[in-house]
């Protein structure tokens, strides 16, 4: 069991520094080309730029931030914090929403100011902040949807969908140069703000379910309850909870009636039937207790 243990952290330690590294890439390409498109937006007098280049410097901060709780989440448990480290991650999801829906405001704002008093942008420029976007964007959402931690598939749908974003600017400063439509720009800017707001508002809704310490969503209880009372000695089941530390990684408590005293070697049998039905619903940390009808605990793991 101890080799074991120990031939998983080197399996983990190495996706673990993989996943860093494609972060720490996407982190860079996104301050950069954030920077480009500030300058951009003020040039070519684009509110939809400059709402992207809002969008992307919250982005590069959540990148910061995961990329920083990557190194902090992989930290084992210790006296202060029992189930280790992995829950900084919803305090960081919390954080980054809270600064993209601020930033999401001023620029609604903005942009119905901009709607009720239309300004031309610079049509021309705009198009070539777009493709530039587009391949900045793509390339890095191609680079990262190699990677295998859940970290790096939700930063390629993040990179992914600013690609998608970029190529709306792309036709919309397409058709200004054809057609004089000042309004087009405020109104690609607010498409843009709505998307990413409803995408902040799903992921505060998931975080906050977290908190509240709701059943994972994937997890079939009342399966699992029929599954572990088929199991031949076990008369009843009783306190019973599942929740997840950080949306991946779920726990499971719960107390195992049994209809008679039995051996050692007969409870951790059952025990291990148990766990067996905990990983099939991808629940990775069970505590088992077992008791026989009204008496007190016989065995706690």
């Amino acid at each position: 069991m101890r080799h074991h243990h120990e031939h998983s952290h080197h399996h983990d330690g190495h996706g673990h520094d993989h996943a860093s590294g494609n972060l720490l890439l996407a982190l860079v390409l996104n301050i950069g080309f954030a920077a480009i498109e500030l300058v951009g937006g003020i040039y070519t007098n684009s509110v939809a730029i400059l709402s992207d280049a809002l969008h992307d410097f919250g982005d590069a901060f959540s990148l910061g931030v995961a990329w920083y709780l990557q190194k902090i989440s992989g930290k084992p448990r210790d006296e202060y914090y029992s189930y280790g480290y992995r829950r900084f991650s919803l305090l960081g999801a919390l954080i980054v929403s809270s600064v993209l829906l601020i930033g999401l405001a001023l620029v609604i704002r903005e942009s119905v100011e901009r709607l009720l008093k239309p300004e031309v942008a610079d049509a021309k420029g705009m198009l070539y902040l777009a493709v530039l976007g587009v391949a900045i964007n793509g390339f890095a959402a191609l680079r990262v949807k190699k990677g295998k931690s859940l970290n790096e598939r939700a930063v390629y749908l993040h990179l992914l969908e600013d690609a998608l974003g970029w190529i709306a600017v792309l036709i919309g400063s397409v058709v200004m140069l054809f057609f004089h439509l000042p309004w087009l720009d405020p109104v690609l800017s607010l498409g843009i703000a709505t998307f990413i707001l409803f995408n902040v508002f799903r992921n505060l809704h998931k975080v906050v379910r977290i908190l509240l310490m709701e059943v994972p969503g994937h997890v079939q209880l009342p399966e699992f309850e029929a599954r572990v009372r088929a199991i031949k000695e076990v008369r009843d089941i009783d306190d019973l909870h599942v929740w997840t530390l950080d949306g991946q990684n779920h726990v499971l408590t719960m107390q195992v009636i049994v209809s008679e005293r039995l051996s050692f070697s007969a409870l951790r049998k059952i025990k291990l039937q148990i766990r067996k039905l905990a990983q099939a619903q991808g629940i990775g940390h069970s505590t088992i207790e077992f008791c026989c009808g009204n008496e007190n605990r016989l065995q706690q793991h």
